[in-house]
């Protein structure tokens, strides 16, 4: 009995969700309701039970007294968030903030460092890169960083220019981002004809008698 009203329930919210191709309407968005609340009470509830709960259990209810302080470190840094619309107090969420941000950012560069650039300069052919590819992965990452990177020589006229090496290389890595973030936006297409194929098989499956 519940399968069949979970296969139905799933059979109306796909219809609610095609229906966008007639235009954005009243059944689209409450069927985007449904999945959005459905999805953050789904990460609330396995959030409590695998991570707050236990951390909790671990340390402020350890009753061990070098426990508990590291367990409330987090908790107040949380607590610091939330008065982020309070008004002059509001400043000591941005302390949390760039916590959360500069310790990201950390792990974000030691990890691409330690794990990919070291790796591709000392052993290109382990990670099966011939010379050739790893020469062009060189140059594309040099001339992506160049991209990012402002620098330019004031001129006469008071408007600072970049030099032309700087200027060809950051054309390159606007080239190597634009390529980058086309073939990502094509995979998720390509992920995403999959889910609704896979979908209409299912349905036709289901409703169809095949």
């Amino acid at each position: 009995m519940l399968q069949e009203i979970g296969l139905w329930a799933g059979f109306i919210l796909t219809l609610m969700v095609f229906s966008y191709l007639l235009g954005d309407n009243f059944l689209y968005r409450l069927a985007v309701y449904v999945f959005v609340g459905l999805s953050a009470g789904y990460v609330a509830i396995v959030t409590y039970t695998s991570v707050l709960l236990p951390w909790l259990q671990e340390t402020v209810f350890s009753g061990n007294l070098g426990q508990i302080v590291i367990g409330f470190i987090p908790l107040v840094l949380g607590a610091l968030l939330l008065l982020k619309g309070a008004g002059r107090l509001g400043w000591l969420a941005g302390v949390t903030l760039a916590l959360l941000i500069g310790v990201g950012s950390a792990i974000a560069l030691v990890g691409a460092v330690s794990g990919t650039l070291i790796p591709l300069t000392l052993e290109p052919t382990r990670t099966g890169l011939t010379l050739p590819n790893f020469l062009m992965s060189v140059i594309a990452i040099v001339c992506s960083l160049f991209y990012f990177m402002y620098l330019a020589k004031p001129t006469p006229s008071g408007i600072p220019r970049r030099s032309l090496p700087v200027a060809v290389m950051a054309l390159v890595g606007e080239a190597v981002i634009v390529v980058t973030f086309g073939t990502l936006y094509a995979a998720a297409i390509l992920s995403s004809l999959t889910v609704f194929s896979e979908r209409i098989v299912f349905m036709l499956s289901r409703f169809g008698g095949g």
